[in-house]
């Protein structure tokens, strides 16, 4: 073997060595993988390369990440991790706030049900709502916002449709899972939707919501990590990339009418 050939084995053996430390990251379509997928090449000249896995529930991805399948995922507000962590046992913590999705109540795609405001909600109208504690007392916070109705004002965030005390449209409520709610609204007068579940369905809030969540709301989608590894130096490497200027201009770019809203 001569000189050259020594050498260029010699210099592909220390790329293997050196090969870039792996981030796993869970997270939902839209918008969360997206963004995700926006950084990319970013980690990658920092030494790290970033696989997400893409998921479209939100149990799952937080028993992965428990179980140590994950680095990290990207789907969750605040609220609902904390209500995750006290429900199941599991030790998630936020390691950093990237994004607000404004919630809001969208009516049927039914044509005879002719929801065109909240107005148009009659007597007995169908509300579908999440059936996750806290995305359940979000909605019907956004429905008391709206006037809908009235809770019991110690019920707070994990309200239940047992905390109303003011029903006076006397609306039912179907309590599903998220995921489900853009399919569904045919079925019912008007459902209380995620953004991330709104967005591919195709629902704009501004352009399409009966009652939008104020952009102040306090549920701000987080990069969840198992406890004690929030500091470490690939987990920081992430926020980082994503805490950028390219990813803040990409979302206004991006979610013109405010389905996303960076928070940093």
């Amino acid at each position: 073997m001569n000189i050259s050939k020594i050498i260029l084995s010699v210099a592909f053996a220390a790329i293997a060595t050196f090969s870039a430390e792996v981030i796993k990251v869970g997270a939902t379509p839209e918008p969360h993988a997206s963004i995700l997928n926006l950084v990319k090449d970013d980690l990658a000249k920092a030494g790290y390369e970033l696989k997400v896995v893409e998921f479209t529930d939100y149990v799952t991805p937080n028993e992965a990440l428990e179980s140590g399948e994950l680095d990290a995922n990207y789907f969750q507000h605040l609220p609902y991790l904390e209500s995750f962590n006290k429900e199941k046992g599991t030790h998630l913590v936020n390691a950093g706030g990237i994004h607000v999705e404004p919630f809001a109540l969208y009516p049927s795609k039914n044509s005879k049900k002719k929801v065109k405001s909240l107005a148009d909600l009659k007597k007995g109208a169908t509300i579908a709502i999440p059936n996750d504690p806290t995305n359940e007392g979000r909605a019907l916070l956004l429905l008391q916002a709206a006037g809908l109705i009235k809770l019991d004002p110690k019920s707070g965030i994990t309200a239940t449709p047992i905390d109303i005390t003011e029903n006076p449209k006397k609306l039912k409520f179907k309590e599903l899972e998220a995921a489900s709610l853009p399919r569904i609204l045919q079925d019912v007068d008007a459902a209380a939707i995620n953004g991330n579940y709104a967005i591919p369905a195709g629902l704009n809030a501004s352009s399409h919501g009966l009652f939008v969540e104020n952009a102040s709301s306090p549920y701000v989608n987080v990069i969840a990590v198992k406890a004690g590894n929030e500091k470490s130096a690939k987990i920081q490497a992430l926020v980082n990339a994503l805490k950028s200027e390219k990813v803040k201009n990409w979302i206004k770019g991006k979610y013109t009418k405010g389905e996303v809203v960076p928070v940093f």
